[in-house]
């Protein structure tokens, strides 16, 4: 089961109203936790602040079901969200959001000029090495742009790598993924010729900005 497939199954189960939550586990001990029906909803805690900082044309990297594109469209911003999961942009369309089955290291539209970039809902993970996303997500900004992310709270032991998925109905196969705290975001800024400008706390979720240096 690759990382397309992970999700797939999870996003047909909480579209269909199945419990979807599931698990990626590293050798570490680090847990990942996820839990597709609150991607579906139209709005979650803590949202509020992230989509205010997008005020012009946004990315969302691992869009899901589209709950922050569609949001951001809603809102009269223009929003392209792009997804590995053909049931994930599906149901981002059908919210009306503008959604593409594209992993982010294939040819993006726009590459090098969107204003903003987001990742949220742990999507920093995406990978399993966040230097090398965050490296990606520099080539698709403009040089003014900024990248908007969620990062686990502080104190969150850091991993990366191959993950363990384990699902409703059993174990799944491998999922490469990341955990990154907000307390390491300063050496992934560094190594990655970004900087940070702000970051903040919402509903118990923790953010970040960071722009080119």
């Amino acid at each position: 089961m690759n990382a397309v497939a992970v999700f797939e199954a999870a996003f047909d189960r909480a579209a269909s109203g199945v419990p979807a939550a599931f698990t990626a586990r590293h050798p570490s001990g680090g847990v990942a936790r996820f839990d597709p029906a609150v991607w579906c909803r139209d709005a979650t805690a803590g949202d509020t602040a992230l989509l205010e900082r997008c005020t012009g044309p946004t990315l969302d990297v691992g869009c899901g079901p589209g709950r922050l594109t569609g949001a951001l469209i809603g809102a009269g911003r223009p929003a392209l969200g792009i997804d590995i999961s053909a049931t994930a942009v599906r149901l981002a369309r059908s919210r009306g959001a503008v959604a593409l089955q594209r992993d982010v290291f294939d040819p993006v539209p726009g590459t090098g000029r969107w204003q903003h970039l987001l990742l949220a809902d742990g999507n920093v993970g995406i990978g399993g090495d966040p230097y090398r996303l965050l490296r990606r997500c520099r080539r698709l900004l403009a040089a003014d742009g900024q990248l908007h992310a969620e990062f686990a709270p502080p104190g969150t032991p850091a991993w990366s790598g191959t993950a363990t998925v384990q699902a409703p109905g059993g174990t799944g196969g491998p999922l490469r993924w990341a955990c990154v705290p907000l307390d390491g975001l300063p050496a992934l800024a560094e190594a990655t010729a970004m900087r940070v400008l702000a970051t903040w706390t919402e509903a118990g979720r923790w953010f970040a900005t960071l722009v080119l240096r």
